[in-house]
């Protein structure tokens, strides 16, 4: 059995997806928003330098954010943002730094300001950036746990299973990863979508993932997105906002680990 949320404080849950446009942030933003309305403590940490975005997502305009801290400019604590949907953001800045060539110690520096404020928070989400640069990585392995988001595009699940690859690789101690399986047609499509990411991982890896939750595809999941609201706000009554909040229960209750 995995601990229950309750028995530790701080723990970091990295949010990854090897590739882009399958809804990498605007689950980490709704999960967080989720765990807020049930009661938790929730810190969201963007990690994608990049396409930092979860500002956008929110509709923030940060005068500090994360690549300020890690510049010396501002502490970890001014450059958090407390938001109205009940969860605090700490905003990253898009196109500020190419992952490939982030220093050993700029990585460093970065998990120290996370595990700084981890101690606060119930739980810390890290919204990594696609892809599988080494910093990506060092991220994702030092982290509490990963959860990798994925869709039934064919390279979507490609790069799901290179992501929980090096995962295993990476991680100094075992930890079975968690998948989401998005924009998914129904929840029947969505478990088959994971059968073919699990089996690949049993026979190639020897272990497979935990099917944390699946959500369905929903239209106003782009409403909520261009209006700059979390869906749970703008629309809660979807579909998509109930796979959510059930994801986010899943989360933070104690499950056998498959």
């Amino acid at each position: 059995m995995t601990r229950p949320i309750e028995s530790y404080a701080g723990r970091v849950v990295a949010i990854a997806s090897g590739k882009g446009g399958v809804g990498k942030t605007f689950l980490c933003v709704t999960l967080a928003h989720a765990l807020a309305r049930a009661g938790r403590r929730v810190l969201v940490v963007d990690a994608d330098f990049g396409l930092a975005n979860v500002d956008i997502q929110l509709g923030l305009m940060p005068r500090v954010d994360l690549s300020s801290v890690l510049a010396g400019q501002a502490t970890p604590e001014q450059a958090v943002l407390r938001l109205e949907a009940g969860f605090d953001v700490l905003p990253g800045r898009s196109g500020t730094s190419n992952l490939s060539n982030m220093p050993a110690e700029t990585i460093a520096a970065l998990l120290a300001i996370v595990r700084g404020l981890a101690g606060r928070y119930d739980l810390v989400l890290l919204d990594l950036g696609s892809g599988l640069d080494t910093a990506v990585r060092r991220l994702a392995a030092e982290a509490d746990g990963l959860l990798v988001v994925a869709t039934e595009e064919p390279t979507s699940l490609t790069d799901a299973y290179a992501v929980l690859k090096l995962y295993a690789r990476d991680r100094a101690t075992p930890c079975p990863a968690q998948v989401v399986i998005n924009q998914a047609a129904t929840p029947a499509a969505g478990r088959r979508v994971f059968a073919t990411l699990a089996q690949a991982c049993t026979r190639y890896l020897g272990a497979a993932p935990v099917l944390l939750g699946i959500v369905r595809r929903d239209e106003r999941v782009r409403d909520a997105i261009r209006r700059q609201m979390p869906l749970l706000q703008r629309h809660p009554a979807t579909h998509a906002a109930e796979d959510a909040e059930a994801i986010a229960a899943a989360l933070v209750s104690p499950a056998p680990v498959a």
